[in-house]
């Protein structure tokens, strides 16, 4: 899969900060049976890594990407670990080859219409605003749907049930992240039906 293939599989990618590996399977489960199959485990945590590991080999159905890649060890040790895709706040050149080197899809993410541009000469097709909210939010995709037409964005950052649909309305918007669908609270709870509620609730959001 490609990664607007990925990120067409639902309105909604969650951002997963995971602190303790073991509730990986089950926090991932959750979110599938919801309807959300691509899944960010962000490598914020030591245990980001081996949560990969348990929902490659446990959710099948599952589509695990790793975020915060910053360098070209994070992306040798995500798809080592089974990532699928990875996702950065930001890129450089250095970062993209060797993504391209290993074979896997990115989502970068940019911030301004220039980095925006110089993403798509490499020929990636869609990219991650970030900070969505603190850039300016839907107003600002909105602008740059005019000159910027061929672009699409996953916006992350600020994003919540409560404005999801201002950015999904727009036509350079493919999806969003977010971590509403999967808060602390219920993770460290282990309240699974819960989690399956909120993806719920994600995947009912119109989007493209």
């Amino acid at each position: 899969m490609n990664i607007m293939d990925i990120c067409r599989l639902a309105p909604v990618i969650p951002v997963l900060v995971i602190e303790d590996a073991t509730s990986a399977t089950l926090l991932a489960r959750a979110l599938v049976a919801g309807g959300l199959r691509a899944l960010e485990v962000t490598l914020r945590t030591p245990a980001a890594l081996d949560a990969i590991r348990a929902m490659r080999d446990a959710v099948p159905d599952a589509v695990v990407g790793a975020g915060t890649i910053l360098t070209a060890d994070d992306v040798r040790a995500a798809q080592a670990a089974g990532a699928r895709f990875g996702v950065s706040p930001g890129w450089t050149e250095r970062l993209l080859d060797a993504a391209e080197d290993a074979g896997l899809p990115m989502l970068p993410g940019v911030a301004t219409p220039s980095e925006a541009m110089t993403a798509a000469e490499r020929g990636l097709e869609v990219l991650k605003f970030f900070p969505a909210e603190q850039n300016g939010g839907a107003p600002v995709l909105k602008a740059w749907a005019g000159p910027l037409p061929k672009i699409r964005f996953c916006p992350t950052g600020g994003v919540s049930l409560e404005n999801a649909r201002d950015y999904l309305s727009l036509p350079n918007v493919v999806c969003v992240g977010g971590s509403w669908v999967a808060p602390k609270d219920l993770v460290a709870a282990g309240d699974w039906v819960a989690v399956e509620e909120l993806a719920r609730t994600a995947t009912a959001l119109p989007s493209e």
